[in-house]
């Protein structure tokens, strides 16, 4: 198969059927592909709209997990789940043009391992897209990938990519940076972007401060993801260091003075001393938590058209 297409959705029943026949129209003539519709825990009759367009379509298949639990992971069990030596992503609220699918991997089969989209014109308001050019400008520099939109939903990758990125939270935000770090070859491209017709947005501002914080998230985890005892521990070493320290100087002391007052650095020495022990601990429990690490996703229901014709 030449393409998985992955589309997370919530709340988008109104656009789903729209979508379907758009991807088709725009894929159907030159690859075989598959459609992988995730549920994110929908409110409205998402569920129920793509029951109907899976007994339609034999190229369709949907996962619905019990309860929202977040883009990033609803990417994540659609990567698992692709078949295709491309996977495409791309969200459900048509305002992404899959029209665009085939010049990205025209892009592709020049050499490039992902191309991520690029809404040039955004088609949404002031309060959505001065955030997201601050957001955008922030990791460019801080992570050191230069794109212009890491949060367009539309991108292509080769599949062998998306075996070293491990996703949660937000970070389908960071798909290019943490490709880039594993030495893939990353590119952007200007994207048509559409207003939204049906439903709601589902980014606010309040997604600019996760987003930083993931940020910071991510910057340490490339760094100590594999090794914490080596960020606590050296926090830790160092507490210990201050402590031992000043406790010696104060052992000393006593030994040639034969008295000891308490005073606030001696409490301090023992304060470190204490400190840099819990520290260490920290960083050893993070190791052991490191280890036999497995991913559950809450799957409720799964549809293809093969389990329907069986019901």
């Amino acid at each position: 198969m030449d393409l998985s297409v992955v589309v997370p959705i919530k709340d988008e029943a109104d656009n789903l059927a729209a979508l379907v026949a758009e991807i088709n129209s725009a894929l159907e003539s030159s690859y075989s592909y598959e459609i992988l519709f995730i549920d994110d825990g929908s409110r409205d009759q998402s569920w129920e709209e793509i029951r109907h367009l899976v007994q339609k379509h034999t190229f369709i298949r949907a996962y619905r997990f019990q309860f929202n639990c977040g883009k990033a992971s609803a990417l994540s069990l659609g990567f698992s789940k692709a078949r295709g030596r491309f996977v495409v992503t791309l969200d459900g609220d048509l305002q992404d043009d899959p029209q665009e699918i085939p010049k990205m991997i025209q892009l592709i089969d020049s050499g490039y391992d992902l191309v991520s989209g690029w809404k040039k014109n955004r088609q949404d308001p002031w309060h959505k897209t001065w955030p997201s050019k601050l957001f955008n400008l922030t990791v460019s520099i801080v992570a050191g990938q230069r794109l212009h939109d890491f949060n367009c939903g539309l991108k292509v990758y080769k599949s062998s990519v998306l075996r070293f990125i491990p996703l949660y939270g937000d970070f389908h935000r960071f798909i290019p940076v943490m490709a880039r770090w594993q030495g893939f070859k990353i590119t952007e491209m200007p994207v048509s972007h559409r207003a939204r017709i049906h439903g709601v947005s589902k980014y606010g501002v309040s997604r600019l401060v996760s987003g930083f914080l993931d940020l910071l998230t991510l910057l340490f985890l490339r760094s100590f993801g594999s090794k914490p005892l080596h960020f606590f521990g050296l926090i830790g070493l160092f507490f210990v260091f201050s402590g031992v320290g000043i406790l010696g100087y104060f052992g000393v002391e006593w030994l040639m003075v034969g008295a000891l007052r308490v005073r606030p650095l001696l409490l301090m020495g023992g304060f470190s001393l204490i400190m840099g022990i819990q520290f260490i601990s920290l960083g050893l429990l993070g190791e052991m938590m490191n280890q036999n690490k497995e991913v559950i996703y809450p799957i409720a229901e799964e549809l293809s058209y093969k389990n329907i014709e069986e019901q």
